[in-house]
C-alpha cells in the first residue's frame, strides 16, 4: 500500500537490485530486445503486422496507433516498409523504453512516438488514426497462473479476458478515422464473437468484419469504421 511519508517516517533506501539482462528475438528481420518485465514477443504475432501492412496500402493517409505496444515489434513491423508514422502507447514504462530502443535499432525512431500512459488518457480528443493495432492482455484472471513467466500486467484481461479489449474498442470508437480499420489481437474465436456482440450492442459505426486465427492460442479480429 502506498502512502505519503510524514515527519519521522523512515525513507526507504534506493534499491540496488540490477536490472534484468535484456534478451532479444529475431522477427521479420528485426532484432527485438526485451526482458522479463515485458511480455516476450511471440513469433506468430508477426502475422498481425503483415495483415496491418497490407491494409495500410489502401488505408487513408495518417499515422498508425498501436495500443498495448509492449516491446513494440507488431507496430514496428507494420510500418517498417512504408512511410507511416507510428504512435505507440503502453502503460508500462519499461515496455515503452524497449519500444523506443527497438524503434531506434530498426532505423525508424524519427517516425515513432512512444507514449507511456493508460490508453484512455494518452490521446488528445481530436486525434484520429486511419489504422489502429492493438495487442491487449486477453488471459482471464483465473488462468493467469498458468503463465508464471509472463508479467501479470501484460496478460491479465479481467474475468473474461476482454476487459482491456473493451477499452481498445472504446478508444477506436473515439479515434478511428472514417473508413479506418483496427486489428485487435485476442485469445480465442469465442472471445472475438463475444466482442462482436459488444460492438453491435454499442450501436456505433464500428463493425467486426473478419477473424483470423494465425495460432492455436491467438486470433486477430478486424474492426472497421463504416460510413
Amino acid at each position: 500500500m502506498c502512502g505519503r511519508a510524514g515527519p519521522g517516517t523512515p525513507v526507504p533506501m534506493t534499491s540496488t537490485t540490477p536490472a534484468p539482462v535484456p534478451a532479444s528475438i529475431e522477427l521479420g528481420g528485426l532484432d527485438i530486445a526485451y526482458d522479463d518485465r515485458v511480455l516476450e514477443p511471440r513469433p506468430w504475432t508477426a502475422a498481425q503486422s503483415e495483415w496491418a501492412a497490407a491494409l495500410l496500402e489502401e488505408a487513408p493517409a495518417g499515422p498508425v496507433l498501436e495500443l498495448c505496444t509492449g516491446a513494440g515489434h507488431i507496430g514496428l513491423l507494420a510500418v517498417l516498409h512504408n512511410d507511416r508514422r507510428l504512435v505507440a502507447v503502453d502503460a508500462n514504462p519499461v515496455a515503452c523504453d524497449y519500444a523506443r530502443r527497438n524503434a531506434a535499432a530498426a532505423g525508424v525512431a524519427d517516425r515513432v512516438e512512444v507514449r507511456a500512459a493508460r490508453m484512455e488518457e494518452a490521446l488528445a480528443p481530436d486525434e484520429r488514426f486511419p489504422a489502429i493495432i492493438a495487442d491487449p492482455p486477453w488471459v482471464p484472471s483465473d488462468r493467469t497462473t498458468e503463465f508464471p513467466a509472463d508479467p501479470l500486467l501484460a496478460i491479465d484481461g479481467g474475468s473474461d479476458g476482454l476487459a482491456v479489449a473493451r477499452l481498445c474498442i472504446e478508444v477506436a470508437a473515439a479515434h478511428l478515422a472514417p473508413g479506418g480499420v483496427m486489428l485487435l489481437q485476442l485469445g480465442t474465436v469465442e472471445q472475438a464473437e463475444e466482442l462482436r456482440g459488444v460492438i453491435e450492442r454499442a450501436g456505433s459505426s464500428l463493425r467486426l468484419t473478419e477473424v483470423r486465427q494465425p495460432a492455436p492460442n491467438g486470433v486477430v479480429a478486424c474492426v472497421r469504421r463504416t460510413g
